[in-house]
Parts: structure tokens; C-alpha cells; sequence
């Protein structure tokens, strides 16, 4: 199952990605990473990372490899400080939600009330018809 990452998480990740390696890393190593968790592409990452430079959160650098140039982020002092925030948001929300999952299906009497009836094939229901 896939659940839909809104730009605050996938943002969160990359910086804590990034934040792994002291003197920073290159675009496809953290996109390498980033889908280790998440089914993303090249193509959505780049614009995280471009618009995480211009909030300040990250910083980049070009540095020779294999006679090219490659693109290096680095995090900065905010993109820690917006990471950390982060961080205690997603331990927040995390455990709500964990709760609610831990309750759910434990009221025996509440799970024997609930019936699902299957529509006739080629019937469709709907509930306002009488």
C-alpha cells in the first residue's frame, strides 16, 4: 500500500537524508536513499531540493568527479533546526496514529454489529434510493 507524502514530509526526509553526511551529498545518492522509503522519481526530488536551497535549509556545491561536476547539498544551521521540528511533529502525529491502530478491532461487540453486504454483480447501491 502507498500512502500519499505531502511536500512537509518528503521535504523532512531529503533534509534528513542529507543531514547523514557531514559535508553533504549528490542528487542521485539521495534520491537513491529517499526511495529506499518512498516510490518517488529523479523528476520530484530535484524541485524538493532546489526549493529546500532557496528556504535556506540546504546549501550547494559543485566538486569534480570522474572529470565532471557533480552537485553536492549540504544541511544548514535552519535546515537542522526545520528538521528538528520535524521530527517532533512526525513523533506527534506517528503516535496518534498509532494509537488509533492500536484500538481499532479490539471492541468485539462493535466488530460482531458491523455486516457487510455485497452488492448483486452488475447492481450497483446507492444510498439515496429508497
Amino acid at each position: 500500500m502507498v500512502f500519499n507524502t505531502g511536500s512537509t514530509l518528503l521535504d523532512a526526509i531529503v533534509l534528513a537524508v542529507v543531514s547523514k553526511e557531514r559535508e553533504g551529498t549528490y542528487g542521485y545518492r539521495i534520491t537513491q536513499e529517499v526511495r529506499q522509503v518512498l516510490d518517488v522519481s529523479e523528476s520530484t526530488l530535484y524541485p524538493v531540493l532546489r526549493r529546500l536551497q532557496k528556504d535556506g535549509s540546504l546549501e550547494a556545491y559543485d566538486m569534480e568527479y570522474a572529470g565532471r561536476n557533480r552537485r553536492y547539498y549540504r544541511i544548514t544551521k535552519e535546515g537542522f533546526v526545520r528538521l528538528s521540528v520535524c521530527k517532533e511533529e512526525w513523533g506527534r502525529y506517528a503516535a496518534k496514529i498509532t494509537g488509533i491502530f492500536k484500538l481499532s478491532g479490539q471492541d468485539v461487540s462493535c466488530r460482531e454489529e458491523i455486516r457487510i453486504i455485497e452488492p448483486e454483480e452488475g447492481k450497483v447501491e446507492r444510498d439515496d434510493e429508497e
